[in-house]
């Protein structure tokens, strides 16, 4: 038996008709081509198919599509504006915050997050929200950085 789905993503309605045991990944991926996201675990363990659902990072993986109806979310194609990269797209370029890129999609949509919400982090607290996120080639310094340079706090006596 099929549901039907409505959701805005990337800023655009979409009405999509889903098995309802179809994940969110699944829904993305296969019923609307958004393939920005990756497969990577199925359970969790490494961001790869991270979006951002109502203004919070979420591993699409293990989400079923039918709890995204009347949600918000936002894919990595979603980011760019007129062809041009958004503030955190860009800083992971001058970073060089990106290597084989399987990783990369998911990082930068968690990272999106934090620089939306309006706060600033430390560095430790960076660390701490791409947790969820395995990238075998960074290191993840380089990540950090990019991700501190869009968000992090620049107060007297703190990282910088």
């Amino acid at each position: 038996m099929k549901e039907t789905i409505r959701m805005t993503v990337n800023g655009r309605a979409r009405v999509v008709e889903i098995d309802p045991r179809e994940t969110l990944q699944e829904v993305l991926r296969q019923r609307l081509h958004l393939t920005g996201l990756k497969i990577g675990c199925g359970v969790g363990e490494c961001g790869a198919c991270t979006v951002i659902l109502n203004g919070r990072p979420v591993d699409s993986c293990l989400i079923l599509g039918v709890l995204a109806d009347g949600g918000e979310i936002t894919t990595v194609e979603g980011l760019a504006k007129d062809g041009k990269p958004n503030a955190v797209q860009q800083s992971f370029v001058d970073h060089g915050a990106v290597q084989c890129g399987f990783c990369t999609s998911g990082l930068v949509l968690t990272a999106t997050a934090l620089a939306q919400s309006g706060k600033s982090y430390t560095r430790e607290e960076i660390k701490k929200e791409v947790t969820g996120h395995l990238c075998r080639c960074t290191g993840y310094a380089h990540v950090i950085d990019a991700i501190w340079d869009v968000c992090g706090t620049k107060e007297v006596g703190s990282d910088e």
